[in-house]
C-alpha cells in the first residue's frame, strides 16, 4: 500500500505519475495547502509533472442547486468509463462562511462512481474564492491530468452570476438546465448562458418530459440569438435524465464532436489565453496573501476599513496606502 503521505515532492511525483490514488490525493491536498511552508513543495511537484498534463478533455459542469449535478455526473462519468476512458471529478462544494467548511457533503454524493478505480473524485470547499471554483482547483486538473485521466470534469457551486470562472479553466462549458421555470425560477443569468457550449435540460422523464421539450426549445431559440462562446461551435441544446440514463450517450457524442470540430489548435491557444490569465490571478492572490502576512499592515488594516465604511476615504486610496506601506517595508527588507 502507497505511503503518499509521507513522499517528498520527487517521489510523490514518481507515485502520481504511476496512477496512485492515494498518491493523488495527497498532491492535491499539498497544493490546496494554505501553509506558506507548503508551496516551494507544491510548486516543485507541479513542476516534475507538468510535462505530463494537457492531454485530457477538460469539461466544466454548472447549474442551479437542485438540477441534479450531482446525479448527472455520476451517470456521465459511469458512461465515460465504459467508453474506455480515465475520470477525474473535480467537485467545489459551497462553504461555510462561519466555519469555512463543506456544506454538501464530499464524494458520497457520487458513490458508485467513486467506487470504480478508473475514477477520481475530489471533494473541494469553495471558501471565499469567487468563480464557483476553489483556488487550487487549476492545479489539481493538471494533477489528475498527470495521473492519467483523461477526462476532466469541474462541478462548480452553482450559486449564481458570479460562477462563470470554470469556463477559464476548461475546453468545453456544459450547463445543466431543470424542465420549466426559466432564467428567474432556476437562478441562471444570461451571463452565463452567453458562455455554455452545450445546454442539457436534465429530468427529461416522466412527467417532466413535456416541460424538458418546451425548455428545451425555449432554449434551442435564444441560443440563435446570441455569440456563440467558442469560434468554430454552434452551441447545442439536449434533452437527458440522469436518473433514466436517457440521452447521456448522446452527451458524450457532443463532446466527442466538439473536440474534433473545434480542434486541438484552437483547445490550444484557448488553453495558452486561461494560462496567462490564471497568471495574473495568481499574482493578485499572492500579493494578497502577502499583504496580510505582514503584521504592521494587519494592524492598520481595520482602522483603514473603518474610515472607508464612514466614507472617510475611497477604497482606492486606502488600497493604494496600504500597498505603498507594503512596497516600504519590502525595501527596507532588502
Amino acid at each position: 500500500m502507497s505511503r503518499a503521505g509521507a513522499l517528498k515532492p520527487a517521489e510523490l511525483a514518481e507515485a502520481v505519475a504511476g496512477s496512485d490514488r492515494r498518491a493523488l490525493a495527497q498532491a492535491i491536498t499539498l497544493v490546496e495547502s494554505t501553509r506558506p511552508g507548503d508551496r516551494p513543495a507544491a510548486d516543485a511537484l507541479l513542476e516534475k509533472l507538468l510535462p505530463r498534463t494537457g492531454k485530457s478533455i477538460r469539461i466544466g459542469i454548472s447549474g442551479a442547486p437542485g438540477v441534479g449535478k450531482s446525479t448527472f455526473i455520476e451517470t456521465f462519468g459511469l458512461h465515460v468509463l465504459k467508453e474506455g476512458h480515465r475520470l477525474a471529478v473535480l467537485a467545489v462544494d459551497p462553504s461555510s462562511r462561519i466555519g469555512g467548511g463543506s456544506i454538501l457533503g464530499d464524494k458520497t454524493r457520487m458513490a458508485e462512481l467513486a467506487a470504480d478505480q478508473r475514477a477520481f473524485i475530489r471533494p473541494s470547499p469553495a471558501g471565499i474564492t469567487l468563480g464557483g471554483v476553489a483556488r487550487r482547483s487549476r492545479e489539481a486538473l493538471l494533477l489528475c491530468e498527470a495521473a492519467g485521466h483523461d477526462v476532466v470534469l469541474v462541478e462548480t457551486v452553482g450559486v449564481g452570476q458570479s460562477e462563470t470562472a470554470v469556463a477559464d479553466m476548461t475546453d468545453m462549458f456544459l450547463l445543466l438546465l431543470q424542465p420549466g421555470g426559466g432564467d428567474e425560477l432556476q437562478g441562471i443569468k444570461r451571463g452565463i448562458v452567453e458562455l455554455a457550449d452545450l445546454i442539457l435540460v436534465n429530468k427529461d422523464d416522466g412527467e417532466m418530459r413535456e416541460a424538458a421539450g418546451r425548455t428545451a426549445a425555449d432554449y434551442q431559440h435564444a441560443l440563435r440569438l446570441l455569440r456563440p462562446a467558442t469560434v468554430g461551435w454552434q452551441p447545442q441544446v439536449l434533452r437527458c435524465s440522469a436518473l433514466t440514463g436517457a440521452g447521456i450517450s448522446e452527451v458524450w457524442k457532443t463532446v466527442e464532436a466538439f473536440r474534433k470540430t473545434v480542434g486541438k489548435k484552437s483547445i490550444a491557444e484557448r488553453r495558452a489565453r486561461q494560462a496567462r490569465a490564471w497568471l495574473k490571478a495568481e499574482l493578485a492572490d499572492s500579493l494578497m496573501d502577502a499583504l496580510a502576512r505582514e503584521s504592521d499592515l494587519a494592524k492598520r488594516l481595520p482602522a483603514l476599513e473603518g474610515k472607508v465604511a464612514a466614507g472617510l476615504v475611497t477604497p482606492g486610496a486606502a488600497a493604494r496606502e496600504l500597498l505603498a506601506g507594503f512596497l516600504a517595508a519590502r525595501n527596507q527588507d532588502s
